[in-house]
Formats: C-alpha cells, sequence, structure tokens
C-alpha cells in the first residue's frame, strides 16, 4: 500500500444493527477497489474482518476489524465494527477514531435497534447512511426513506435512487449529477433515466436542494432566485453540510449484488471529511491514541493507535502520557483484517498497529518524551451482567486469573472481582452472548474449562434484640486444664456501625491480658456467621462478668469461651437476615414504563421517581441484590434492546421472613 498523507485519508466507522450484512459490504469495497482478489462470504467464514475462530463459528462481528483500502487516490480506513448489544465497546473504540460514522440499515428492515442504539453513541459525528440489501424480496426504498427522516429528523437527504427493487434492483440515479448508472456482471454502464421516475425524482432533487442551500449564503441566494446550481457546487455543498451535520446523506445499494458499491466508494472519498478537517496536526509533535488491544497467537499483544498529531516511526521511543511511562515502539504495521503489513511511519490521520508495548492499555496517550498531551480517551460503557466464574477442574484456578488478565487487556468492557467473603471470582460483561465467548476464549486461548453461575448474594446477619449470655470452657483431662468464663451483653447497632466492644469488668473477675482473647473469640464467631455462615454486623458486645482460675486459664480458654456465649445470646437476641439493596438507574423510551414498573415490583423492588431525560424516561428505584444479577437479560428482553440501566449498592436491608427461611435453610444444606 503506498502512502498518503492526512488530506488523502478517510476514517469511516462501518455501524449499524446485527445482520445488516456489515461485514459482506467491507468484502464487496475490498474486491472493488482491488484490496482482495475475490469476495469472502461471513457463510464460508473467509471474509477478511470476521477472522476470529468465534466469529466464524457465530457467523457474526465480535470486535472491530481495521480494513484499509485504496480508491481514486484516497486512502478508506474502514472500522467494520460489531451489530450486536453485547459488543458496545468495540462499536464505541470505533467511534471514537473515526471521522464519520457509516450507518448500514436493511431496506427489507428499516431502522432497527441497533440503528438507533449507533445513532446515539455517533450522536456528534458526521453520518452517511448506506441502505443495504435492496435486491431482497420486501425491499422498499421509499418506506426506509420516510422512516429515517421521521427517526432521526429533516437532515437525512437522499443522494440516489433505486432503479428498481426487489430481485428487479439494478442500478441508481445520481441526484446530484441526474445520470443514472446500471449494473451488469458487477460492471456499470450509464442509462437513460427512466421516465416513470420522473417525478419521485423531482420531489427528492427538491429535497437535496433545499438541504444543501442553507450551507452557503450565495448558494441560497441564487437557488431562491431559481438559478440552476452546477453538479460540482451541490456536490462541495453536500460535503461541507456533511462535516457540520446539517446534511446527512443516503444512498442505496446491495453488497452482494455489488450495485451501488462504486458510487458508495465515491461518496466516501467526496463526504466524510478528512483528519484535517476534524483538527488532525501533522506539524505539531506527536499525540496518538490507543483504542483497540488484541492478543495476536503470532506477534503477542497487538496495540492499535490513531496518530492525531505528528509522525510515529518504527523503532522509536515514545511517552505513554496517562501511564507516566516510557514505551519502546518497535515494528509498525498497517493492519487489514489479520494480516499485517510492515510500515516504518504511521502519519497524522493514519491508524496502525505495533507489538508488544510493555505498559500501553486501551484509552492510553502516546507522545514526545516530555509531553503533557493527554487525548480524551473512550467512554466505554461499564458491564451489566455478572456471573461466578469456576473451573471445571480442580487445581486451574490459577490458570483462570492468568487468563482473565489477558482477556482484559483485549477487552476493557470485562470487569474481574474476586469477592473474599463469597470466595468466588466474579465476572462482567455487556450480556449473556459477551460472558459465552469469554468461556469459549478461556478454553481455546488459555486452555481451561470453567462454567458460570450465578454469584452468592454477601448476605449479613445481625439482631433486633438484646441477651445477656454465659458462656463457660471448662475442660480436665489430666495434667493442665482449661477454664475461661465470661458473661456477655449482646446489643443491636445501627446500620453501619459494624461492631463495638465493651470492657466493663471490675475487680479483676476476668484478668485483663485475657480480655483481648474474648474480643478476639467474638470477632472470629462474627466473621464466620451463625444464621446460615454470613458475617454478622451491627453487634454491640459488652464483657461484664466472668471468671477464672488461676492455673487452668489461658486466652485460648477465654477465646472459646467468649465464642459459645456469643454464639447463644446471638440466637437469643432474634437474629434476622440482612440483604444488599441496590440502588437501580433505568433509562427506557415512554411505551416501556409500565412493563419495567410492573417487573420492578416483581422483584421486591421500590420506585423512587421517575423524570424525563431528552428522549428517554429515567426510573429511579432500589431493589434487592438478589433479584438483579440477570436484570441486563430481562430489560433486554422486555424493552427490544431499547433500554439500559446502571446498579450500585446502597444499604443493607432485612431479608423478609419467609425468604430468609429458604436462604437458611439452603446454606445449613451446603
Amino acid at each position: 500500500m503506498k502512502k498518503y498523507q492526512a488530506e488523502q485519508i478517510r476514517n469511516l466507522a462501518l455501524v449499524g444493527h446485527g445482520g445488516v450484512g456489515k461485514t459482506s459490504l467491507v468484502e464487496t469495497l475490498l474486491f472493488k477497489t482491488g484490496g482482495s482478489s475475490r469476495r469472502g462470504r461471513v457463510e464460508d467464514g473467509n471474509t477478511v474482518s470476521d477472522y476470529d475462530a468465534e466469529e466464524i463459528k457465530r457467523q457474526i462481528s465480535i470486535s472491530t476489524s481495521i480494513v484499509p483500502c485504496e480508491w481514486k487516490n484516497h486512502k478508506l480506513n474502514i472500522l467494520d465494527a460489531p451489530g450486536f448489544f453485547d459488543f458496545e465497546g468495540e462499536v464505541k473504540e470505533a467511534l471514537r477514531v473515526a471521522e464519520l460514522a457509516l450507518v448500514l440499515v436493511s431496506a427489507t428492515a428499516g431502522v432497527e435497534v441497533g440503528t438507533e442504539k449507533v445513532w446515539d453513541y455517533a450522536e456528534d459525528l458526521p453520518k452517511m447512511i448506506f441502505v443495504n440489501k435492496m435486491d431482497q424480496e420486501n425491499a422498499d426504498f421509499s418506506k426506509v426513506l420516510a422512516s429515517l427522516k421521521d427517526k432521526f429528523g429533516t437532515s437525512i437527504v437522499a443522494l440516489q435512487l433505486p432503479l428498481g427493487q426487489e430481485a428487479d434492483f439494478s442500478g441508481v440515479v445520481d441526484l446530484i449529477t441526474m445520470k443514472a448508472y446500471k449494473y451488469e456482471g458487477g460492471k456499470r454502464t450509464e442509462v437513460p433515466v427512466p421516465a416513470e421516475l420522473e417525478g419521485d425524482i423531482e420531489t427528492l432533487r427538491e429535497e437535496l436542494m433545499e438541504a444543501v442551500a442553507v450551507t452557503d449564503e450565495d448558494l441560497l441566494e441564487r437557488y431562491l432566485g431559481g438559478e440552476d446550481i452546477a453538479p460540482e457546487e451541490i456536490a462541495k455543498a453536500v460535503a461541507v453540510g456533511t462535516k457540520q451535520g446539517d446534511v446527512i446523506p443516503v444512498l442505496c445499494g446491495s453488497a452482494s449484488t455489488e450495485v451501488g458499491c462504486e458510487e458508495l466508494l465515491d461518496a466516501l472519498v467526496a463526504y466524510v471529511p478528512s483528519p484535517l478537517d476534524a483538527g488532525c496536526k501533522p506539524d505539531d509533535p506527536l499525540a496518538a491514541l490507543v483504542f483497540k488491544t488484541t492478543a495476536d497467537p503470532f506477534v503477542g499483544k497487538l496495540t492499535f493507535f490513531k496518530v492525531f498529531s505528528g509522525t510515529l516511526r518504527s523503532d522509536s521511543h515514545v511517552y505513554n502520557t496517562s501511564q507516566k511511562a516510557d514505551e519502546r515502539i518497535g515494528q509498525l504495521f498497517i493492519q487489514k483484517g489479520k494480516e499485517q503489513q510492515p510500515t516504518s511511519e504511521i502519519v497524522a490521520g493514519d491508524i496502525g498497529a505495533v507489538a508488544k508495548l510493555a505498559v500501553t492499555v486501551t484509552g492510553d496517550t502516546l507522545a514526545e518524551k516530555g509531553s503533557q498531551t493527554v487525548l480524551p480517551g473512550i467512554d466505554l460503557p461499564n458491564p451489566v451482567l455478572t456471573m461466578a466464574i469456576e473451573p471445571k477442574a480442580k487445581g486451574d484456578e490459577d490458570k483462570i486469573a492468568g487468563g482473565l488478565a489477558r482477556l482484559l487487556e483485549e477487552d476493557p468492557t470485562i470487569k474481574m472481582e474476586r469477592r473474599a467473603e463469597t470466595r468466588q471470582l466474579l465476572v462482567s460483561g455487556m450480556g449473556e452472548l459477551h460472558l459465552e465467548i469469554l468461556v469459549s476464549r478461556m478454553q481455546k486461548k488459555f486452555g481451561v474449562q470453567v462454567e458460570l453461575t450465578d454469584p452468592k448474594v454477601p448476605y449479613r446477619e445481625t439482631i433486633r434484640g438484646t441477651a445477656k449470655v454465659e458462656g463457660k470452657h471448662k475442660k480436665q483431662s489430666g495434667g493442665r486444664g482449661q477454664y475461661g468464663h465470661v458473661w456477655l451483653e449482646l446489643e443491636p447497632l445501627a446500620p453501619g456501625e459494624e461492631f463495638e466492644f465493651v470492657d466493663k469488668i471490675f475487680g479483676g473477675v476476668v484478668p485483663k491480658q485475657y480480655v483481648p482473647a474474648v474480643e478476639k473469640g467474638v470477632r472470629e464467631t462474627m466473621a464466620e456467621g451463625i444464621l446460615a455462615g454470613y458475617p454478622v454486623v451491627d453487634v454491640k458486645v459488652t464483657l461484664y462478668d466472668g471468671s477464672y482460675h488461676p492455673v487452668d486459664s489461658s486466652e485460648m480458654a477465654f477465646k472459646i469461651a467468649a465464642s459459645m456465649a456469643f454464639k447463644k445470646g446471638f440466637m437469643d437476641a432474634k437474629p434476622i437476615l440482612l440483604e444488599p439493596i441496590m440502588n437501580v438507574e433505568i433509562r427506557v423510551p415512554e411505551e416501556f414504563m409500565g412493563d419495567i414498573i410492573g417487573d420492578m415490583n416483581k422483584k421486591r423492588g421500590r420506585i423512587l421517581g421517575m423524570e424525563p431525560e431528552g428522549k428517554v424516561q429515567v426510573i429511579r428505584a432500589q431493589a434487592p441484590q438478589a433479584e438483579m444479577f440477570r436484570y441486563a437479560i430481562d430489560l433486554r428482553s422486555m424493552t427490544q434492546g431499547r433500554g439500559s440501566f446502571t446498579l450500585e449498592f446502597d444499604h443493607y436491608e432485612e431479608v423478609p421472613a419467609q425468604i430468609a427461611e429458604k436462604i437458611i435453610e439452603e446454606a445449613n444444606k451446603e
């Protein structure tokens, strides 16, 4: 691949709902531009951008692939992003380094949930729409165009009209040049504009002219004065409008038949803003953003970056301003799917990769030594589904932790936490599919078989009443005996006060040297739990009486006596089980409010308030953690994927008696 400068580079993120044909379109564009000798098929598992074993097996994109191709003396860096909700982190990584979002929409399905989601993610980016699958049954360009305008506003402007629909789809009419092109056997020829389309053409052309005229005062005057405006001027105005976000061009075609794909390539060169338009500075000192990390089986850890200013060269030294550490840059690569093409430098505006960086992770900035520049990172989503991960074979625990740490480098939307109180390793991700793929990769990459289970709830135990109890440990079995004797009073504390120990011994009935042993015995028993093996909290324990033996008393004897007294006193002081209560913030379109509130009531939740925020309603509620482990799955099915939520711990609350009984019974069985 020849070298290009910033003004010749176009970085675009290819986004849309799952299954609209993004990967197939990349294959066609690569084939049309001579970047590959054959057009791969998702069904055959031989596409350039879906090369991971999991992607081939499931026939979906899981991670963003970078596929550069060359067209009319320009370099197009296409970032093929996944369409399934579980991989929105990958979509956000792609959008962070793109100058435009190319939104793919199906001509049969129109605007889908995934279309709306990527539209929101790309809120601040210029956009272009390609209506794909025009050759399929029930394809309807005018219906899709109407739904796009209805959903996303009047800046949606058609630049083309299809020649025929469904099986008869054979070409497009260009509304800027007013020329028609027909495809046969992948070859494009100009044909007369069909007379029956003149009415539609006139309407859409008028909409196009109105949209572009407002981008320039001179143009507006001439348009209102009825002057003819040359196609070159219209195209220039579309480019300006696209960059400003005032115009969102719509094109149409079919990735599988190649119809409309040449026009799309021309439009990408003409209308995608260059990195220079987006503020990239070739002559400034180096600043590059790391937007993705992968573990390559041959070269090890592979770091993907975009250079925002200056030039990054092979065999150089840079400074990671995010980690405050030096990094040595080895051989640089231009990445094309899984292929790496060595290069001596990556210029401002371009995207490259480098292997084996020591400390650099996704979101970091690489700059020159002494620089303070830190580029804005990537706004990655928080994981929504948490599961416990366990090895199928004993002794594989260390392998799990090591493997997970490597996968976390690759995918920062995965989080890992070791929860001491439930003795579980927890892993969180963006959904069921996300975690399923994690399990599969653990086996393939690190040879460790794991299974996912629901996490244990970190319950607590406490008391509601008071009790005065005696604990006596007396043992005589030849030789020196054991003797410890205490009287304890147990009282509840306010929530969050944890534990208080009071020594009220007078007259040395329990010698001072044994008092710490009494406290230790109580603390150790509290940690183990009594009702169901969960830690005891919010209890005040007062040591107020006891006795000792001058020969047989010992620290151990008093520790045991204190433990016995605490266990008995705890059961006498109205013991209860506490459960963690979470703050839940749910964002959903208004039409789903009823379902959400009904479901929250079933989950023993309490609605705290509701308020509109932009296009969505925000519901604030509190619910027990035990009911919320699979909420990501429930919310997705209730809202067709349109809802989102956040969860954070708030406080502990008493478990209802009938539920507590079951929990205690289960715990005692275990």
